[in-house]
């Protein structure tokens, strides 16, 4: 299950969100070759004043921590993120300078519902 997070000093309605979610998890499924039923989004509106970043310029902040499972290939995560930020910056008048994504990779086992335990990623699902 991949849990991508984000932070942001953005204050986005319901309907942004939902549709940040939908793209999100829809460039997550193309570009990591998963299914959608178990991407997890969560969005978590910050004071400016709780987030932090030194190239920063004017303009709204937003980090994205991609908690995914190990194994996808370099260009697989960079191609997401990249993706994942236009998205984030057109949409949202975010500056370049101040969209930022993290992964962190877990074995399969550490991904895991109430219902399953993920396995090791090895392409399409």
């Amino acid at each position: 299950m991949p849990l991508l997070q984000f932070d942001t000093t953005l204050s986005p309605s319901a309907e942004e969100k939902t549709a940040l979610a939908d793209r999100v998890t829809d460039l997550y499924t193309a570009e990591m070759e998963t299914t959608a039923g178990h991407v997890a989004v969560t969005i978590r509106e910050r004071d400016p004043a709780d987030l932090h970043l030194g190239r920063a310029v004017d303009g709204p902040i937003v980090f994205l921590d991609a908690e995914i499972r190990r194994g996808r290939p370099f260009e697989r995560k960079r191609a997401f993120a990249l993706e994942t930020m236009a998205y984030v910056c057109e949409t949202f008048d975010v500056p370049e300078a101040n969209a930022k994504v993290v992964f962190t990779e877990h074995p399969g086992e550490h991904m895991m519902g109430v219902d399953r335990v993920g396995g090791e990623w090895g392409g399409e699902e």
